[in-house]
């Protein structure tokens, strides 16, 4: 019985050496938490799991897309960037990655940040012949005009946004006030947003831009249309994207790759929790489906991670390993 005993003690202690040993490897662990809600949801969705089934003790940080970067880049802090959308850095994020500063890891956003025109799907339902961009400037009809609604709309970015510039020249590319087309500006976010809402409540048609993931695709079904070409990346930078060029062509929005960043001192420090990192994805509908819970409800985004955990297992538990799992379910 005594050597029973001593041995189960053994096998206890080691067990609990394991369990510190994992702690440690994992150590203390810095996460932006960056200023807009899916990256904010995604850092402490990584608190939890990070603390609950790695024994790691996260700190968040407020961050930003450049100054973090530069920071990382430069003095390894903060360890984590769980969502990078990295066009705007790529060059130097490539740089960094190559001489061994920084790590790419998953693909955060499966689907990468979208951007296009969009119309309702219950319009998409009960018109099938619109595919398209173009399909859609054949029926005018169909998208009144909020002010005048002998008139058709396509509605724009805010004023100032870059994605007002690109709208503007797709709009002159194609011609639409041809078709009896006016370019709206709806003043703010919260006036496009308000005017997608508008449309749904009155089930009326909405043609315009918008881009994923965010709350409103997340409460309202969307459809984003073709534009019936591949993105041209050099006509893009040489004329879509630039203020009042002067012969727009017809062009699709590029994807947006959006990835988590970690330092190569993370990777080190924390090796136990690397394969998670490398793993975890989620999809846009998803996230949209979480930052509408969240906005229906005024959540912050510790509540949005909250929400995630419960709401979605099915999900999050394929990032990790079973027993890991096991514990941030218990720790929920």
């Amino acid at each position: 019985m005594r050597k029973l005993l001593a041995s189960t003690l053994l096998a206890g202690g080691l067990f609990a050496l394991a369990g510190s040993a994992q702690a440690a490897e994992c150590g203390d662990v810095s996460i932006a938490e960056m200023n807009w809600a899916s990256a904010g949801v995604a850092a402490h969705v990584d608190k939890i799991i990070l603390e609950s089934g790695y024994g790691c003790k996260v700190t968040l940080v407020t961050g930003d897309t450049m100054p973090t970067f530069a920071s990382m880049n430069e003095k390894a802090e903060p360890d984590m960037a769980p969502e990078m959308w990295i066009d705007s850095f790529r060059t130097a994020l490539d740089t960094a990655v190559a001489e061994g500063r920084l790590i790419r890891a998953a693909p955060l956003l499966s689907d990468g940040g979208v951007q296009g025109w969009w119309i309702p799907k219950f319009l998409a339902d009960a018109h099938p012949d619109i595919k398209s961009v173009q399909d859609a400037l054949k029926h005018p009809d169909l998208f009144p005009a909020p002010e005048d609604p002998s008139k058709a709309a396509i509605f724009n970015c805010p004023s100032g946004w870059n994605c007002q510039v690109s709208t503007s020249n797709l709009y002159r590319a194609l011609a639409a006030d041809k078709d009896g087309f006016q370019l709206i500006d709806p003043g703010s976010a919260a006036g496009l947003d308000g005017s997608i809402a508008s449309a749904f409540e009155k089930k009326q048609g909405w043609f315009g831009y918008y881009w994923a993931p965010t709350a409103i695709l997340g409460k309202y079904d969307m459809i984003k249309l073709s534009f019936g070409v591949e993105h041209n990346k050099a006509e893009w930078d040489a004329c879509t994207a630039v203020p009042d060029c002067a012969e727009p062509k017809v062009n699709s929005y590029p994807s947006s790759d959006v990835y988590t960043v970690v330092t190569k001192a993370f990777s080190e420090k924390a090796e136990v929790a690397m394969e998670y990192v490398k793993t975890r994805k989620w999809d846009n509908q998803t996230v949209g489906k979480v930052l509408a819970w969240m906005d229906d409800n005024q959540a912050t985004n510790e509540d949005g991670a909250k929400y995630f955990m419960k709401t979605y297992p099915e999900l999050w538990a394929t990032w990790v390993a079973p027993d890991v799992a096991e514990k941030v379910k218990a720790g929920l």
